[in-house]
């Protein structure tokens, strides 16, 4: 009950500052979003794919610098991030409670470093704002907060939360007629926790088919694999008997993930979930497929040999 809950909440809390669908602000807005969506032909992937290179590498200086941090989440998350921010999401960061503006949710809080190092890259940030990661009284908590960082639209962190969120935003969406769409990162760990599966059962009966969720299967949680923990494979087929219409694809391929975003709804009537096969700590040999490195803070000696590694494999 708490999932459906948080859902109603969000959905009627949208829908009271949503200043109605019938404006010529919202036709004007909605020409103007139409203009800015690129085909995913003509994206430059290359650009995506350094902006999510510099993302880990910033986000990893972040960790070193604050001696806190998750950056095996950062790494696998990334090139989704990237993607997202750089070819998908119709935000402005000058204008960041727009109305009209699209919504993501970055459900799995504690990866809060790739997400501050994205939203610098998308102007939301500075980079000043990044030295002060995790510092006393610094805006760039652990976790972000929606009220203090422009561009965060809900307190994540706790698990579960954050897709409950999501389906509120896009049935407020729903019900006021609004073209805006809903993303949502969630880890796969996170999906051990119950109100997610309520929250994937309220959407396909409201038929929430402007809501994308994200999964970032790196098939690893703090101290463990997942499917050593609790097994959810298959876990397409458990979204697929939810309801929703599921695309699994390589979560590393910037073209792969501009295109699936993109192109969602994959069926008129349903939500859309894209399943990204990702590798945690993506990028660094040393890092790469290990628990450990959920949460581990990198000696001066890993952070040079992380970078190295990084701006090697840059195109």
């Amino acid at each position: 009950m708490g999932a459906l809950i948080a859902v109603h909440i969000y959905a009627l809390g949208s829908v009271h500052v949503y200043t109605g669908t019938n404006s010529s602000h919202q036709r004007l807005y909605d020409d103007q979003r139409d203009k800015m969506m690129t085909p995913s032909s003509t994206i430059d992937v290359t650009r995506l794919e350094k902006q999510a290179t510099r993302t880990r590498i910033r986000s990893l200086q972040m960790v070193h610098r604050a001696k806190l941090g998750h950056p095996g989440g950062d790494f696998s998350a990334a090139d989704i991030l990237a993607a997202l921010y750089g070819a998908v999401l119709r935000v402005d960061p000058s204008d960041c409670r727009d109305p009209m503006r699209d919504r993501f949710i970055m459900s799995k809080g504690h990866c809060s470093g790739a997400l501050y190092a994205t939203l610098a890259e998308a102007g939301f940030l500075t980079d000043a704002d990044l030295d002060t990661y995790m510092a006393p009284l610094s805006k760039l908590n652990g976790h972000p907060d929606r009220n203090r960082i422009p561009g965060v639209e809900a307190n994540t962190g706790p698990l579960g939360h954050g897709l409950p969120i999501a389906v509120g935003c896009a049935l407020a969406a729903k019900m006021t007629g609004a073209s805006w769409r809903t993303f949502v990162l969630v880890g796969d760990g996170e999906l051990q926790e119950g109100s997610n599966w309520e929250a994937g059962m309220c959407a396909a009966q409201y038929k929430l088919d402007n809501l994308v969720l994200i999964i970032d299967r790196n098939g690893l949680q703090q101290g463990d694999s997942t499917e050593r923990t609790i097994c959810m494979e298959p876990l397409a087929e458990r979204w697929r008997a939810f309801g929703w219409d599921v695309h699994e694809i390589d979560g590393h391929d910037m073209q792969a993930l501009v295109d699936s975003f993109q192109t969602a709804p994959f069926t008129s009537g349903k939500p859309s979930c894209v399943l990204a096969r990702t590798t945690k700590g993506k990028g660094v040999s040393f890092m790469e497929n290990s628990p450990s490195w959920h949460h581990r803070v990198p000696t001066e000696d890993e952070l040079r040999k992380a970078i190295v590694e990084l701006e090697g494999g840059r195109n």
